[in-house]
């Protein structure tokens, strides 16, 4: 038994940060309702990206967010709609919402505004800014909050322009964030019997991952800026190195894996040297460090010093997006899952992370309001009635 079989989220998401964090939620058993707007074509990322042959209002993307949940086509701004969100909810522990932080209130999502519906239902929401403040009817995205609390200005090389980190890891972490409060709001209600709202901004989010650096500033001053090579701020060598075909990060985090590296590229003269005997003395001659390292880097190949280094100083190659994919070791942890979409049998996608002794589900992201009329037949709805519904344009 999955640990969040029995629980019921249900999810007014788009695009990233919400479906991120529901798709962790029913990786792990939980019951996600995906409600849509059939009028707008449902989440818009349906459409984003390469279609990859999924057939209409579906794409890799939006696969990639939604497996194992269920879609329910609903318009929120109509009676009906209103009056059936309201029956779904004394069904549900909890409600997720990512719209923009003064949509939630105008489509009745609070706590305050469905208590009387369930009054242990959790309501969380993911915003830009958050849903007080001067910006909560501001929208926005991942690469703003990066550029705003400082990514891009640590990230790239010092010469060279700000740079955003690859991936929309703020999106992702908003997401998971919330999943844990929500979790956490679930356990806490189911106990108590009353309910909670659980707010999560992106800004928020992305400025509580400066972590240390941003307690080295807030507490000493010390501003951290872009370093070669995507050098550590305080560790050397914890940087990349050239070799004769490509790139290897190394991160020698202590004197122990300083000396190790030494010996193992046949540099031991340098781990001798009193200029860079110490960690503060390899980082205040860094520079000088990389041209002497780069000259015994740069005789082998990536893949010569991953064989020679692996396992015992902490290294890994720089790939492209295609050889990580095919990495042995990430297919050795199974971390490919295949799933049997009706348009496409062997769609691919990543495996859930968490591995546990019962098997994670593997369902394809569900077409657009796949199961509303499965939903409101459960919800004691007729089938004249749902014929309605349909007509109407309700759901």
């Amino acid at each position: 038994m999955l640990p969040l079989e029995g629980v019921r989220i249900l999810a007014v998401e788009h695009y990233a940060a919400g479906p991120y964090g529901t798709l962790q939620l029913a990786n792990l058993g939980a019951e996600v309702i995906k409600i849509e707007n059939r009028a707008h074509q449902g989440d818009p990322i349906r459409q984003m990206g390469p279609g990859g042959d999924l057939g209409e209002l579906d794409s890799l993307s939006f696969q990639a967010f939604n497996r194992n949940k269920r879609s329910l086509t609903l318009d929120l701004k109509t009676d009906k709609g209103k009056e059936i969100l309201g029956k779904l909810v004394s069904t549900a522990d909890a409600l997720l919402c990512n719209l923009r932080g003064d949509q939630p209130e105008k489509l009745g999502l609070t706590y305050h505004q469905l208590k009387g519906n369930n009054l242990k239902i959790v309501c969380g929401f993911i915003s830009a800014y958050g849903r007080d403040g001067p910006r909560r009817d501001w929208p926005g995205f991942d690469y703003l909050m990066q550029a705003e609390t400082g990514y891009l200005y640590m990230s790239g090389e010092p010469d060279g322009p700000p740079a955003r980190m690859g991936l929309a890891l703020i999106d992702h972490l908003s997401g998971l964030t919330t999943s844990l409060a929500l979790v956490s709001s679930i356990m806490k209600a189911r106990e108590t019997g009353v309910g909670r709202d659980v707010d999560v901004a992106l800004f928020d989010v992305a400025a509580h991952q400066l972590n240390y650096v941003g307690a080295w500033y807030l507490n000493e001053s010390i501003e951290t800026t872009r370093s070669p090579r995507s050098a550590h701020p305080s560790v050397t060598p914890s940087q990349l190195f050239k070799t004769s075909d490509g790139w290897l990060f190394v991160m020698a985090q202590s004197d122990r894996f300083w000396e190790i590296f030494c010996d193992r590229i046949g540099a031991k003269e340098l781990a001798a040297k009193e200029s860079f005997r110490t960690g503060q003395a390899r980082r205040e001659n860094r520079d000088l460090l990389t041209e002497m390292l780069d000259t015994f880097l740069t005789k082998q190949t990536t893949a010569h010093w991953m064989d020679t280094l692996g396992g015992n100083v902490p290294c890994a190659p720089v790939y492209g997006i295609a050889k990580a994919l095919q990495n042995p070791f990430l297919l050795n942890r199974d971390g490919i899952v295949t799933t049997e979409h009706p348009n496409r049998p062997d769609l691919r996608n990543l495996q859930s992370p968490v591995r546990m002794t019962d098997p994670i589900p593997n369902q394809p992201g569900p077409t657009l309001g796949a199961d509303t009329k499965e939903i409101l037949r459960e919800l004691g709805y007729d089938a004249a009635t749902i014929e309605n519904l349909r007509r109407s344009g309700v759901t």
